[in-house]
């Protein structure tokens, strides 16, 4: 059996559109490869583009898979390409006989172990390999990509005759590679998603020809119902129905349209619903097992400020921040939003699909900090505070109910509020005059992390003092300002802890009414995640706990469904706090915020 290996090399049959991608997924994972096309053009085209878009490709690689690029030659002949090749993966155009005869001229020089695999979409793999020898078949399949990096999914497939353990050993070598493997696990024309695409496609054409809709309605539809964080996907939203309901539904669109229902409600009703089978509702499961059905990937927003050593050029930090996302099922990360200035405290908005972030400006010291917001796919970036309407702000946290943002003013010592659009901004507690130079250089009075509790109405804030001092502490205020009173007089603030080395950030269990925070000041105590219970209206100090230690400066956190904590630090990492203290990503960069889309 084939093993997969870094020397031997990777072969790509076709240097178009496609194959110039493909090249590049294995090149970033570390693989050598050989690209073979008959057009000297076509190579070098396919040489520039992978010398400007691989960075492109590395940036998707799971944490896990950082190397070095493989190296990279070009063919126009076959025979020399593909000697000591280990994987040959033919792209050329969409002719069943030039793929036979391509594959049967790879068959007569390519070791006896590698691995014949089809990019085509068209054409079953049987096809072009079924006048090769019995061995060669059985090391042959169908392995189409969509469209790298932007869509990172790939559909293996049988030929029919596929040594079975080939898929788990390229599902691997993909998933090292940042691309999202699925299996087909028999021959069908279309694989899995072009078969879900052209059911979708007849259906929407079938609705157009009835003058039922229009292309716009259909797409708005399709937005709000699919693409949100909270939407489901198909089989769990079948799940979430009841899947005795579904049948019921599709029993009346099989009697109005004639339809055969012996492969949809008939076979339904036979494996799941006679069974007992019918979704969530159920505790035997449904198309989900009973164990998997409230289960639901996660998504973890995160900002890079640009001060690690993922940025070696020290030049550009005022402009090297940037907002990731990281999937951690997948254990890949996306850049969403570049050339920030030192991003601090982000947030998610459920309602809106919108994350907020804030940005310290180009240097602390200046007063040209600013408040962003864009879609969840790091479109449509709109300014709602600009730059200079506030000094240094840091944390941010959203109500979402109310359609807020409030966030922390470092060196302008304050928090502040404002609406979604950016209207309505005010100061809510201002713990000094910046026309005071004692006061603004008076590091106890600089205000970091903040989160809301709108169910009681208040705000909690940490004021951290000079750098691991011991000075800093936690307040709690009401979200509104007492009348008559202002924002440096107001008299209903809180103090609940004080003497902290150097709290940052908080999260609030509403729940549960406990309070979280990161604290970036000295070991043993520092560099700590903390919590303590604020269901009383006295607050106990002595009831404080230590979570974890031995972070690397954390900043940002967030408690995510499972009541988990997600801490993310400057040194780099991101961690999940449960029952256990676990990293879950580590690389160069240095990370403050984070929010959480599940």
């Amino acid at each position: 059996m084939t093993t997969p290996s870094k020397e031997r090399p990777i072969i790509l049959l076709g240097a178009g559109v496609l194959g110039r991608r493909i090249a590049a997924v294995f090149l970033a994972g570390g693989y050598n490869v050989h690209i073979r096309d008959p057009s000297k053009q076509a190579l070098s085209d396919a040489e520039s583009f992978i010398h400007t878009q691989l960075s492109s490709f590395a940036a998707i690689l799971p944490q896990k898979g950082k190397t070095s690029p493989g190296s990279l030659q070009t063919f126009t002949e076959i025979a020399p390409a593909v000697q000591n090749a280990w994987l040959v993966v033919e792209a050329v155009p969409e002719k069943l006989e030039l793929k036979q005869t391509t594959f049967a001229e790879v068959a007569a020089s390519a070791p006896a172990d590698c691995v014949l695999a089809s990019n085509s979409s068209s054409f079953k793999s049987r096809f072009m390999v079924e006048e090769l020898e019995k061995e060669r078949r059985a090391m042959a399949l169908n392995m189409h990509f969509t469209m790298p990096p932007a869509i990172r999914t790939v559909e293996l497939m049988t030929d029919g005759e596929t040594k079975e353990e080939l898929f788990g050993i390229l599902s691997e070598v993909l998933r090292d590679c940042g691309m999202v493997p699925v299996t087909a696990r028999r021959e069908s024309t279309g694989f899995v998603f072009n078969r879900l695409w052209a059911a979708v496609k007849r259906e929407i054409l079938i609705i157009l020809a009835e003058d039922v809709s229009t292309p716009e309605e259909i797409d708005l539809l399709w937005e709000n119902m699919f693409q949100l964080p909270t939407s489901e996907p198909p089989c769990r939203l079948m799940d979430q129905i009841g899947l005795d309901t579904v049948a019921f539904i599709e029993d009346n669109y099989i009697q109005e349209r004639g339809l055969e229902g012996k492969q949809t409600v008939n076979w339904l009703r036979e494996n799941y619903i006679q069974q007992g089978k019918l979704g969530l509702k159920s505790e035997s499961g449904g198309l989900y097992s009973a164990g998997e059905k409230n289960k639901k990937s996660e998504t973890i927003y995160l900002l890079d400020a640009g001060l690690g050593a993922n940025n070696p050029d020290i030049s550009t930090i005022p402009t090297a921040g940037r907002v990731l996302k990281f999937t951690p099922s997948s254990n890949s990360v996306e850049t969403l939003v570049s050339g920030q200035s030192l991003p601090d405290g982000i947030d998610i908005s459920q309602h809106s699909s919108r994350m907020f972030w804030s940005n310290m400006g180009r240097a602390t010291s200046e007063h040209d900090g600013s408040v962003h917001s864009a879609t969840l796919d790091g479109s449509d970036i709109q300014t709602i505070i600009p730059s200079g309407a506030v000094h240094t702000p840091k944390q941010l946290v959203v109500d979402d109910a109310k359609q807020r943002v409030y966030f922390c003013d470092r060196e302008g010592m304050g928090v502040h509020r404002c609406n979604y659009d950016g209207s309505d901004h005010r100061i809510l507690v201002q713990t000094g005059l910046l026309s005071d130079p004692n006061e603004k250089g008076d590091m106890t009075r600089w205000c970091v992390g903040i989160t809301v509790d709108p169910t009681r109405g208040y705000i909690y804030w940490t004021q951290k003092g000079p750098s691991k001092s011991g000075k800093g502490r936690i307040f709690r205020a009401n979200m509104d300002i007492p009348d008559g009173q202002t924002a440096a007089n107001r008299s209903d603030i809180e103090l609940l802890l004080e003497n902290l080395p150097e709290p940052i950030d908080l999260e609030l269990d509403q729940e549960n009414q406990v309070l979280y925070w990161t604290d970036r000041g000295e070991h043993p105590i520092g560099c700590s995640l903390n919590r303590i219970s604020v269901a009383s209206d006295k607050v106990s100090p002595e009831s404080k706990t230590i979570l974890a230690r031995q972070f690397h400066e954390p900043i940002g956190l967030k408690l995510n469904e499972k009541k988990e904590i997600i801490v993310a630090d400057l040194g780099g990492s991101v961690y999940r706090v449960g029952q256990g203290k676990t990293v879950i990503m580590h690389d160069q960069g240095s990370y403050t915020g984070v929010g959480l889309c599940s």
